[in-house]
């Protein structure tokens, strides 16, 4: 059986699963929920991809053919989904965390990254995570600190993949600067405008099938389910200007990804393209970055 953290603040719930890749099971406001109700047998099974919501650690999205060229070097990383080539969200969210501290409305989860033997496949660089999740009685807070343990710098992102219920009705509108098209494996291939992909105006997404990055995100981004009169806001700080959007077609869920970088992004920083978001953590440093989501009534202003 696995364990869970319940978490309350007011009309507010949400769950939390240390051991399943520090993956949030429900976040619910007045009983509605706002994540993507994680089935039980998932919970059962440990199965990360049917959460709720999981972080990004210490990359998002892919890494092409799941080699890391870096610093004159190439690293082999593992690839956690047999149908995907790359290796794909880092490795915390395949790790079991600690769980450190536990307060009625918050916790905070660990996660140390030795990077020895069959570890340096999951990442080659050792690092320590840290993700705090703090309830209010309108809002879910959820902050990630990574810290570079090793003698090396390494280059890293973070970022959150939330999912979210999608129906006919289902609103979504962002501000971005452009957004990356993809090639046949999910890499980006090109930085074009939005065109038919501009949500400035937040507009209805049942006939909208997407797997893309937007670049120069302005948050927040609005969901909102018009047949629940219910709204959410998703806001992140500077370091996540990168918005991710996974609208798979005829599915009942999708996803809304603050991250702090492009996919394949330190491949193609290693090879002096600019603008990919790629960050390196010298030894002994520490990075952190925050996602809020603020939900509320659709007539009312959420955030």
């Amino acid at each position: 059986m696995t364990s869970t953290i319940e978490l309350t603040a007011g009309p507010t719930r949400a769950s939390i699963a240390p051991e399943v890749g520090g993956s949030l099971a429900a976040f619910e406001w007045v009983d509605k929920p706002i994540f993507r109700p994680t089935p039980s047998v998932a919970i059962d099974a440990r199965d990360v991809q049917r959460f709720a919501c999981f972080p990004l650690v210490p990359f998002s999205n892919r890494i092409a053919g799941g080699r890391l060229h870096w610093s004159g070097k190439t690293y082999p990383l593992t690839r956690y989904l047999p149908a995907v080539p790359h290796a794909i969200h880092g490795n915390a969210w395949q790790r079991a965390w600690d769980l450190t501290e536990s307060a009625p409305s918050s916790a905070t989860l660990e996660l140390t990254h030795d990077a020895r033997d069959a570890r340096a496949l999951e990442w080659p660089f050792p690092y320590r995570a840290r993700q705090n999740v703090t309830l209010a009685a309108d809002s879910l807070t959820l902050r990630l600190d990574i810290e570079n343990t090793g003698d090396t710098a390494f280059p890293f992102g973070l970022g959150w993949h939330p999912y979210f219920p999608r129906s006919d009705a289902t609103e979504l509108g962002f501000h971005a600067r452009a957004m990356w098209e993809t090639d046949f494996e999910t890499l980006p291939k090109v930085l074009v405008p939005l065109n038919q992909n501009d949500f400035t105006t937040p507009r209805a997404i049942a006939s909208t099938t997407l797997d893309n990055c937007f670049a120069g995100w302005q948050p927040p981004a609005r969901l909102s389910w018009p047949e629940r009169r219910l709204a959410a806001d998703i806001s992140a700080d500077a370091a996540c200007d990168h918005l991710v959007v996974y609208v798979p077609g005829g599915a009942n869920f999708l996803a809304v990804e603050p991250v702090t970088h492009m996919p394949d992004a330190f491949n193609r920083a290693n090879h002096g393209e600019p603008g990919t978001g790629t960050r390196a953590l010298a030894p002994g440093a520490r990075f952190s970055c925050t996602m809020r989501i603020s939900v509320g009534n659709l007539s009312d202003t959420a955030g």
